[in-house]
């Protein structure tokens, strides 16, 4: 039998789960995701399997249709252009924010989760250096002391995730983006913040484009 425990929380759980395999890759667009099946696997109720899937379609990661159920949402070459469209301006206004205020324990937590990120790229362990950029952008977001720009960056956050996953699977884009994070990491260490705003709206800016690129290249395979 299915483990019962507090529903909203197994509820964020699930949906937690099933984000990160949306953005990895692992449920691609158009799978659907068999209640069941996943009841079964996670070994809870279809209850709180049902409320996550809610959760999952208020971000736009999922469809709920009447025949087949929940489905991954498409994410097409122009949804990607307008989500980092504006993301880039709104991470460029954050870095900014935090090079103004930047603190020595503000710089050494970046240049902690910078080095750490070097680490797991020059090891090829792409997961982990995901999941340590993603930390970055993160922090750099939660630190700029803009509750406005950090509410409404997360809600756009949660549908580009799945592209900025595609984009670290592009060699080249992906050396590119190394290096951006280290010109970034100079802007803060000079506390030049015009320099880190410009640095981050054109590495934002970068990510969209080759998100949009891969995807447009799998629609025509």
């Amino acid at each position: 039998m299915p483990v019962q425990k507090n529903s909203t929380a197994v509820a964020e759980h699930v949906a937690a789960v099933l984000r990160d395999r949306i953005v990895k890759g692992e449920l691609a667009a158009r799978d659907r995701i068999v209640e069941r099946q996943l009841s079964a696997e996670l070994n809870v109720s279809r209850t709180p399997i049902r409320e996550a899937l809610k959760l999952l379609e208020a971000d736009g990661l999922i469809e709920i249709t009447l025949h087949r159920g929940a489905i991954v949402s498409d994410y097409k070459p122009e949804d990607a252009v307008v989500l980092f469209d504006v993301i880039s301006v709104l991470e460029s206004l954050a870095a900014k924010r935090v090079c103004e205020g930047m603190t020595p324990s503000t710089l050494q937590r970046l240049e902690d989760l910078h080095g750490q990120m070097l680490e797991y790229h020059h090891a090829g362990r792409t997961n982990d250096y995901f999941d340590h950029n993603t930390l970055i952008h993160d922090f750099i977001i939660q630190s700029c002391a803009n509750p406005v720009l950090i509410t409404t960056h997360n809600r756009l956050m949660i549908r580009a995730r799945r592209g900025r996953y595609l984009a670290i699977m592009n060699q080249p884009r992906l050396e590119q983006a190394v290096a951006e994070h280290e010109n970034l990491m100079q802007a803060f260490r000079h506390e030049s913040a015009d320099k880190a705003a410009q640095v981050w709206e054109t590495h934002l800016r970068h990510t969209g484009e080759t998100v949009a690129a891969v995807l447009l290249a799998e629609a025509d395979i």
